[in-house]
């Protein structure tokens, strides 16, 4: 079963991430019952798809279900640090998949695996951030022929994907994964408000209780990582650009401010914007004695670490994913984690699967409704069907024993009428 399409660290970690894939399996029952159908129904026959997406086991189950349904795949990593080593292998050896992720790989190699994924020619795009988008429009134009669309798996992609079509450069249908309410409800704030400090406590061991946390950014992401702060005692500050997320964040309890006063007094610090340069060398300068900073939002450019480099005398690592800068003028230290990237997955393991278990559903069901509909699809960006994403909550319930109310007959009449007044 093992294909020669790859280029990975070692094969032969295989059976470490094979024994992982089953793992987090047990808890994607969602995305399991969909594999068992596509098997059966191969709604995915004769697509290529070409996926760039964080290497995790979880990942991994996707690749299956994609497989099941008659896909042929490639996927390459969205992110040098996440990739799962001993689960590319595993994906190669075991399951046919072509993988083009090294954890740590340079720029380069990164860019050069995104092209080898794109070889295969894909009449589907699955993107974690829109490089793969942004790819194709640019170097490799000469794939927009055969690609029918394209989703997306993250709000930074979204949000420039949304850039694009509004710029009328957009040359095929995307579908907005990230927009299902059963992805960003979920995902973004139970997966990433939960991974995010188990990424912070592997890298330092830091207590969070009774800590000053810094949330920059109040979207999901934001909330959930601001409520998990909080319910292990951290003192929670919130800092925004945004006058309602701003109420929200200050009616949920929360201290809001600017940076430039939250960087005075915070000793933890997590960016979850997807924006640029949103901790910069202004405010590491006032910051406490040995602050913590990393980013949870998507790329490393949420802080300015070139400013920092310059403001510092000196760097080294003290610990697996901790680097000290020592700020010129002074002995003060900071300490950034995970070169800036996504400290969840650089330092952890990323969203839990009962998490992704929804979230990749909402992928596959997307790679079937693109099969299904894209000659009546404009060079538009789509949200997820109402019909799947509702799909998807339905079976998730099923699948922890919860049960819900239906509506009765005349209930569903009352509320489809203007004329039974009160």
């Amino acid at each position: 079963m093992a294909t020669k399409n790859h280029d990975i660290a070692n094969i032969k970690l295989a059976k470490e991430g094979k024994d992982r894939i089953e793992w987090a399996e047990r808890n994607m029952p969602v995305t399991r019952l969909i594999r068992e159908r596509f098997a059966k129904e191969k709604p995915l026959k004769g697509m290529n798809i070409a996926a760039c997406l964080h290497v995790t086991s979880e990942t991994a189950n996707l690749m299956r279900t994609l497989k099941a349904g008659g896909a042929n795949t490639a996927l390459c990593a969205s992110n040098p640090l996440s990739t799962q080593d001993d689960v590319a292998a595993s994906l190669v050896k075991d399951f046919g998949i072509a993988i083009y992720a090294i954890n740590g790989e340079d720029n380069k190699t990164y860019y050069k695996h995104l092209n080898q994924a794109l070889d295969i020619k894909p009449h589907i795009t699955m993107d974690d951030g829109a490089d793969m988008v942004s790819t194709i429009h640019g170097e490799r134009s000469d794939l927009l022929e055969h690609i029918i669309a394209g989703t997306e798996e993250t709000t930074t992609g979204v949000i420039r994907l949304q850039a694009m079509e509004k710029d009328d450069a957009l040359k095929f249908a995307v579908i907005a994964v990230n927009d299902s309410k059963t992805k960003h409800f979920f995902d973004n704030r139970y997966g990433t408000g939960q991974s995010t400090i188990d990424g912070i406590i592997r890298a330092t061991n830091h207590l969070i209780a009774g800590s000053t946390f810094v949330v920059v950014g109040y979207g999901w992401c934001g909330r959930g990582l601001a409520m998990r702060a909080a319910g292990m005692g951290a003192q929670v500050i919130v800092t925004e650009v945004d006058s309602v997320k701003g109420i929200e964040a200050a009616m949920d309890g929360f201290r809001v401010m600017p940076m430039a006063q939250a960087a005075k007094v915070g000793d933890i610090f997590a960016t979850v914007t997807g924006n640029f340069h949103v901790i910069r060398t202004e405010h590491f300068k006032v910051m406490k004695e040995g602050a913590i900073v990393c980013n949870s939002g998507h790329f490393n450019v949420e802080l300015d670490l070139e400013g920092l480099a310059k403001a510092s005398s000196k760097k080294r690592q003290v610990r697996a994913f901790v680097d000290e800068y020592t700020l010129k003028g002074s002995k003060k230290k900071i300490h950034i984690l995970g070169d800036g990237r996504l400290i969840n997955l650089a330092a952890a393991e990323g969203h839990p699967a009962m998490v992704m278990d929804m979230s990749f559903a909402n992928q596959a069901l997307a790679a079937e409704f693109v099969v299904k509909n894209h000659k009546k699809l404009e060079r538009k960006v789509y949200v997820v069907p109402e019909k799947i994403d509702n799909h998807i909550a339905t079976l998730k319930l099923k699948s922890m024993g919860v049960k819900i109310d239906k509506l009765t007959k005349d209930q569903v009449h009352y509320l489809a009428s203007w004329n039974m007044g009160t």
